[in-house]
């Protein structure tokens, strides 16, 4: 049996933690940042969980990521 290939733009995006649950980058940080709070864009650093329904796509693409 071959083994399954892993999306390489999944690997490149998202991070799997100990506990499984997938993290990536926070939305809304690409343009416009005039328009943002200082606060918005301190809070939007870094990476956040994804949601349940998602993680259960991204980790179809990553399968020896568990």
């Amino acid at each position: 049996m071959p083994k399954m290939k892993t999306k390489s733009g999944a690997k490149k995006r998202f991070k799997v933690t100990g506990t499984g649950k997938i993290m990536a980058g926070s939305t809304g940080k690409r343009h416009g940042m005039i328009k943002r709070t200082n606060k918005q864009i301190r809070q939007k650093r870094g990476m956040e969980p994804m949601a349940e329904c998602d993680q259960r796509i991204v980790k179809k693409y990553m399968p020896y990521a568990r």
